[in-house]
């Protein structure tokens, strides 16, 4: 299923495809069948299905389809300013690239970085790379999500911004083709995945947040 804002995206991408279909049509059939083919993924990478979300207070939900490539402990000295527990997710052209929030809060930060474009499955893509930090702060909690760009895709698009009240698996933006997306969670969250595994945003339990716990103490 395709959703009115993820499809809004890809207007400009949907058009110039259109009228590239018309004129190989009229000079290059052959051509106009690749063309045909390229339109049709370009709706399917563009879609964006409903999920069922778990509703448990305690259960963080994966803000990205795709694949585990990273859970590792990591000082988040910028912006959440603690050593928090970071899941990383590598999001592949055939992949959904809505974005979903892990948990039900307010934004309270919403910032853009400038970078390169290395290829996302590579690690330093989390600091070298093109990307956009956002800070969710729910009950006693807050959590960090990073969209980075990657070799292909190279737009982060935000649909929300910073004083808006998220709930838990609403949609918050997107990124355009290949990316990765982070998770920066309280150094004591319980991951409830590991590496290789396969998660849907706002679908899996990610994570178990130790209920009635503040973030940790800054790191000095």
């Amino acid at each position: 299923m395709t959703q009115p804002r993820a499809l809004y995206e890809a207007r400009f991408i949907l058009g110039g495809l259109i009228i590239l279909w018309v004129v190989a049509f009229v000079v290059f059939q052959w051509a106009a069948i690749l063309i045909g083919i390229f339109f049709l993924y370009t709706l399917y990478f563009f879609r964006d299905p409903e999920r069922p979300t778990p509703q448990e207070t305690d259960i963080v939900v994966a803000p990205a389809d795709g694949k585990i490539v990273e859970i590792i402990e990591i000082e988040e000295g910028q912006f959440l300013k603690c050593k928090t527990k970071r899941i990383a997710i590598f999001l592949s052209v055939f992949d959904v690239h809505v974005n979903r929030a892990p948990i039900a809060g307010e934004v309270t930060h919403s910032e853009p970085k400038p970078g390169k474009f290395l290829d996302a499955r590579n690690p330093a893509s989390s600091f070298q790379n093109e990307s956009r930090m956002w800070i969710i702060k729910g009950d006693g909690v807050e959590v960090g999500v990073k969209q980075i760009t990657g070799a292909i895709a190279r737009r982060i698009v935000p649909w929300s911004q910073v004083g808006d009240q998220v709930g838990k698996g609403e949609r918050f933006g997107m990124i355009r083709f290949g990316s990765r997306t982070e998770l920066y969670l309280p150094l004591d969250a319980e991951p409830l995945v590991k590496i290789g595994d396969m998660v849907k945003g706002a679908e899996t339990p990610i994570a178990r947040l130790v209920t009635g716990k503040a973030n940790p103490t800054p790191a000095s």
